[in-house]
């Protein structure tokens, strides 16, 4: 920690130097006013939570308890108040406010609609775009103010692309982001170079094979923070994180039934109910009930699932309510892995259907509890303090295939791995955000402690061989039944922790923040300057590190209009390495440093979005080979990632409704022992990304409710993840899908038939296995349709 003080005293005492001089400097004229209200139902109660805001994006607020809202520093001039919450009907009000006044509104009045909206900051009947960012990110500044990338996937696009868990098309909604095939219990989801962390409701949960898919009808919203983001988080790799909000309790009875059918034996069913158990509002609750199951493309492969996920509000006071949330998920699916196929000749060289699974192998059981305590109080209109608790635990009990070495002539030699697995994870967090002024500077403040403990344990050592002299597998003329003396008998009369062994990973880390946005010339230009301190103490499979480290953070935003914006950004994370070198020293953490510039804009008064950025991202301290002794590492290695990125969301024109977006990444090793490695790409990108989906809806006439989307995915210069690059060339081909749909909803039903796969393209992803001298991959489904009714009570 001395070593730490004496770097970055320099930076302190530099932040300190500026707060002064600028607090000191910097004066205002009184040309700015307040708008305050109140927002009622028709039966004249008090509505929380409802989005009040400029129409330009720039200043907003919720209301309290009381209904009550209040917006500072306002231009003076004439302005449009939208005011929106989800199940009411949205209003817009002009108003003008005169420089050093108050304008207090009469009450204002929302009526309950019959198509409620998707999420509170949704702008615009049935638009992808989203304004404000949910409060699990800490943050109440609106994005397009925000100096970071910040890309949400919202309630309404989910349901039009008939997503069901996080495995399928989520990322395809957000620029630069690829799903990287693998076992297919769990996401991985690459972005600017590296593995993007997963987060549930603000809380980190990544673990190496997890966490269980996410399943879509838990799901509120699904947030893409780009960098590393020190309000959140520093020890993990510095492409960013998803964060998944899961449905919570709005206050509005109403629910929704859907049933769904489709190509490969798939059969689902949905419920949300959503409403007030005491008539007051004071208690409320939110109950999501899923049951599936489905088949596959592939014979004998399949992954049939139910969620039961209840939430609990409850208002203490006016000030202060608490939430209990629960969710359990179990997934029965075929052996992990069954989706794989090996050949010696290449990728891509066998019929779509090919596959390594056993017809008489027994299933992988996944359990997976989750429940978060969330407490809440609002100190006073400004601040607000909430605590959360949430813990996680999984136990997976099932086996994988995988390959021992393939033959030219079709032959497999495969076997079978016990893999059962617990996954348990335990989290805290505190953390109090709110405005105070100086002078004429706004700070808003954010400041919290981060607590965690994860531990994955696993029994890999039993394996049994899938073939003998009498019996081996050929992909050419299959049989996909062994014989019983084949079938695998794992021994599981030991507990999991005495089987497992070293198999053990672990992380227990702390980490305290601070960050103030400076907000000057009513809002126009917005500073941040931030500071984590992280302990993290990590463990692998027997050997741990211990690191405490210091992440600045620094960002500007200045509105150059009402509607644009631009950012630049300079954050940084670390990466915990095991091991020591030649000389017995510990391994540094490695350190990603972001620098990131962009540029956001809201056009047609707010409907759609825009945003642009640039970003560089270092890493350094990377392991390489000792040049000296090629048995142990020297930390001299650097990679260095960077691209541009491209994002447009929203409501285009009346009922046209658009997601697309582009990102070029180029990601490579700049610095190592070997200088023949210099230049050679990092495993697990595409150079080029582009996605699209285009949705229109007849909002009159005879063909009212009418839907009809069309959307692609495009990837080109692919790099395999799970393979070092040999050469500069890339190791996969190119892909092309393009899907689409129709639909048909009135106020309460809607009816949906979306075709994925158009052109029936055989799409794979893979990489060459140099430890068995074959060639592994996974393809894609052929051309494939769901169709969905639901209804809306």
């Amino acid at each position: 920690m001395i070593t730490h003080f004496y770097t970055y005293r320099y930076y302190i005492a530099g932040l300190g130097l500026l707060w002064g001089v600028l607090l000191s400097s910097l004066s205002f004229g009184q040309t700015t006013g307040t708008i305050a209200g109140r927002v009622l139902t028709a039966d004249s109660q008090p509505v929380a939570q409802v989005t009040v805001r400029l129409t330009n994006g720039r200043i907003g607020a919720l209301t309290n308890e009381q209904g009550e809202f209040t917006l500072n520093q306002v231009p003076a001039g004439t302005h449009t108040l939208l005011i929106s919450r989800m199940g009411y009907s949205r209003i817009r009000q002009s108003v003008t406010v005169a420089a050093g006044e108050t304008v207090n509104l009469t009450d204002i009045t929302l009526l309950e609609s019959s198509e409620s909206l998707q999420e509170v900051t949704v702008e615009g009947k049935n638009s992808y775009k989203a304004d404000i960012p949910s409060y699990s990110l800490r943050v109440k500044t609106p994005l397009i103010e925000l100096p970071q990338n910040i890309q949400v996937i919202n309630r309404q696009l989910i349901a039009d692309q008939q997503i069901f868990d996080m495995l399928e098309g989520v990322s395809r909604n957000v620029s630069g982001v690829t799903k990287q095939e693998h076992w297919d219990n769990y996401a991985r989801l690459n972005m600017r170079g590296s593995r993007v962390a997963p987060f549930r409701n603000g809380m980190n949960v990544q673990s190496t094979w997890g966490p269980l898919a996410e399943d879509m009808s838990m799901v509120e919203r699904i947030e893409f923070v780009k960098g590393p983001a020190g309000f959140m988080m520093a020890n993990g790799e510095p492409s960013g994180f998803y964060n998944v909000v899961t449905k919570k309790p709005t206050g509005v009875s109403k629910g929704e039934v859907t049933m769904t059918t489709g190509s490969f034996d798939t059969y689902r069913a949905t419920l949300d109910l959503d409403g007030k158990l005491k008539q007051d509002g004071s208690l409320l609750y939110r109950l999501n009930v899923m049951g599936q199951a489905k088949g596959s493309f592939r014979d004998f492969e399949y992954n049939n699932r139910y969620t039961v996920a209840p939430v609990l509000k409850y208002k203490l006071s006016e000030q202060t309510s608490i939430t209990a949330e629960y969710t359990y998920q179990y997934s029965q699916m075929s052996a992990i892995g069954s989706a794989y196929v090996f050949s010696a000749t290449g990728m891509g060289n066998l019929p779509r259907a090919s596959t390594a699974a056993s017809a008489n192998l027994d299933p992988t059981n996944v359990h997976d509890h989750s429940a978060f305590l969330i407490l809440e109080h609002q100190l006073n209109p400004n601040w607000k303090l909430t605590g959360q608790l949430a813990y996680f635990n999984m136990s997976q009990v099932g086996s994988s295939i995988w390959a021992d070495s393939a033959k030219a002539d079709g032959t497999v030699y495969r076997y079978a791995g016990i893999w059962d697995a617990a996954n348990e994870g335990k989290f805290a967090q505190i953390f109090v955000n709110g405005d105070v002024k100086t002078g004429g500077i706004i700070h808003r403040i954010l400041a919290g402690l981060d607590l965690g403990n994860k531990k994955y344990m696993a029994d890999w050592g039993q394996s049994f061989p899938l073939y003998s002299k009498d019996f081996t597998f050929n992909v050419n003329a299959p049989n996909y039944y062994l014989p019983a003396s084949l079938l695998p008998k794992f021994d599981r009369t030991q507990s999991l922790r005495n089987r497992a062994g070293a198999n053990v990973l672990s992380q227990s880390y702390s980490g305290i923040y601070l960050q103030d946005e400076l907000r000057f010339w009513q809002d126009r230009l917005r500073l941040t300057l931030a500071g984590r301190v992280t302990s993290a103490r990590d463990s692998q499979y027997g050997s741990g590190t211990n690191e405490t480290v210091f992440t600045p953070r620094v960002g500007i935003s200045a509105s150059l209009s009402k509607q644009t914006s631009l950012y630049a950004l300079y954050d940084q994370a670390f990466v915990p390495q095991a091991g020591v070198d030649r000389a017995g020293n510990a391994f540094k953490p490695i350190t990603g440093n972001n620098m990131e510039v962009g540029l956001k804009r809201d056009w047609a008064d707010g409907r759609w979005n825009s945003t642009l950025s640039l970003y560089q991202i270092t890493k350094n301290n990377v392991l390489t080979t000792d040049p000296t002794n090629p048995n142990y590492s020297i930390q001299l290695g650097q990679t260095e990632t960077k691209g541009i990125e491209f994002d447009v969301r929203g409501e285009l024109l009346p009922g046209l409704n658009l997601v697309a977006n582009y990102a070029y990444t180029d990601s490579k090793i700049t610095k190592d022992t070997k200088s023949e490695n210099v230049g050679m790409p990092v495993p697990g990108y595409s150079k080029h990304v582009t996605n699209a989906w285009l949705a229109y809806r007849v909002r009159e006439g005879s063909l009212q409710g009418l839907g009809v989307s069309l959307g692609y995915q495009w990837q080109l210069d692919r790099y395999a993840w799970f393979s070092d690059a040999t050469s500069k060339e890339p190791t996969l081909p190119n892909t092309f899908r393009a899907d689409g749909a129709i639909s048909w909803q009135n106020g309460r039903v809607n009816v949906a038939l979306n075709v994925n796969n158009l052109f029936d393209a055989y799409l794979y992803s893979g990489a060459y296995y140099p430890y068995g001298g074959y060639y592994y991959y996974q393809a894609e489904a052929p051309r494939n349709f769901r169709l969905s009714m639901g209804y809306k009570f």
